[in-house]
């Protein structure tokens, strides 16, 4: 069909060529996202490789509904379980570490990077190293090898699309061609479940309430580094890499209602924003289908029903993990900064440590080491594990 403007006009949903992916993390809750919106349109989409961490069931099913040609299961222990899931089949079945790396080598044109963590990182340089389309939603990756990674996506002609709301939001309404005319960015964080609390209330925050994110549906991890504003602090610091921009450029608003995403202010007063309803589906579907779009079963945004919008300025004193987080950035200990909070974490998910002891080991952490400049993945990987050793050490402590 034509418009009246000439312009040609394709039926919605439907893409110029259908493309191949691999799904890197396709059990977590972007991965099921994911995989979602490619069960609604197969005929757009074939699948290579899909992974996951050990949840076979769900790997499996995955497997088997988009017709995937190769299934990874990390855990090696949970081999046998896949191969009997998936006998018959015709699947390609494997596990462990050399597993996930070839999942990630194997030819896609994109690879959505949805592992969470730090273990998402080398899977990711291994795709980039193949010149794909990388849909990153892998926040870490960036943070500890930012560098390293914006390096060898310009050094093999690879692309990065952001999947995280906030940075698909900038993605979209960012003016790569007149950067000269951007003032600066903002990241909008819902504030998580404990906006309203006072910090005498944070010290007794229990894991349950700390999981109960009140707009998004997110794994274990996410939602307590949500509920610190670490995650606020890990959006910062791959914002400065996606977008080649100083700390000082980067601004947090809190915005309960999580309806606009982020936004570029311009210099001449122009704020640009994304607006949507809080589903993960619509920048995931942005990230497949760019540069054009892909339709999707997310409820359109109503701003009348919605009536209200409100913003205000981060509580930096009862949530110090965000300027933790620039001071690391700042102070090139960004590394530091995400292995120190992964241990902590699953500390007080081990019930280990309490709450607000996850920021005073990120910024014992911060004082503790040094700046340091890597220049190779095996750097990244030795400093990773040294810090996560002295965390468990301090956590053993109890010295916090």
């Amino acid at each position: 069909m034509l418009s009246c403007d000439g312009v040609s006009q394709k039926t919605a949903g439907v893409l110029s060529n259908p493309r191949s992916i691999t799904v890197m993390g396709s059990t977590g809750s972007v991965g099921t996202s994911t995989v979602d919106l490619l069960t609604r349109s197969p005929e757009l989409f074939t699948v290579e490789a899909l992974t996951a961490n050990r949840n076979v069931g769900l790997l499996a099913k995955q497997a088997i509904e988009l017709k995937a040609k190769f299934a990874v299961v990390a855990d090696v222990n949970s081999y046998n379980d896949l191969k009997d899931a998936l006998a018959g089949t015709g699947i390609e079945v494997g596990a462990g570490p050399e597993a996930l790396l070839e999942a990630a080598s194997r030819p896609s044109d994109m690879v959505m990077a949805a592992i969470v963590g730090f273990a998402g990182l080398a899977p990711t340089l291994t795709a980039i190293k193949r010149g794909a389309t990388i849909l990153l939603a892998n926040k870490e990756s960036l943070v500890c090898a930012g560098d390293l990674m914006v390096g060898e996506v310009k050094r093999y002609g690879a692309n990065l699309l952001p999947v995280d709301s906030e940075h698909n939001a900038i993605f979209q309404v960012f003016d790569y061609q007149n950067r000269a005319g951007i003032d600066h960015i903002t990241l909008t964080a819902s504030g998580g479940p404990f906006r309203l609390f006072s910090k005498a209330q944070m010290d007794n925050v229990t894991q349950e309430q700390a999981l109960a994110h009140p707009n998004w549906d997110m794994g274990a991890k996410i939602s307590i580094d949500s509920a610190t504003m670490v995650n606020k602090g890990l959006e910062l610091i791959e914002a400065a890499y996606l977008f080649d921009l100083p700390e000082d450029k980067i601004k947090v608003l809190i915005h309960p209602q999580s309806i606009i995403h982020s936004t570029v202010s311009y210099v001449d007063g122009s704020v640009l924003a994304q607006l949507g309803t809080p589903d993960m589906r619509t920048p995931i579907a942005c990230a497949l289908s760019w540069p054009e779009r892909l339709q999707t079963p997310v409820k359109q945004l109503d701003l009348a029903e919605i009536s209200k919008l409100t913003f205000e300025h981060p509580d930096c004193e009862r949530f110090p993990a965000l300027n933790l987080a620039r001071q690391a950035l700042q102070e090139h200990k960004t590394i530091i900064f995400n292995a120190a909070n992964e241990i902590a974490v699953e500390s007080f998910l081990q019930k280990t440590i309490s709450f607000t002891g996850i920021s005073k080991i990120l910024e014992r952490a911060i004082v503790s080491f040094g700046s340091f400049q890597m220049n190779s993945l095996d750097e990244i990987i030795e400093l990773d594990k040294e810090v996560r050793i002295w965390s468990e050490e301090l956590i053993k402590s109890q010295m916090i």
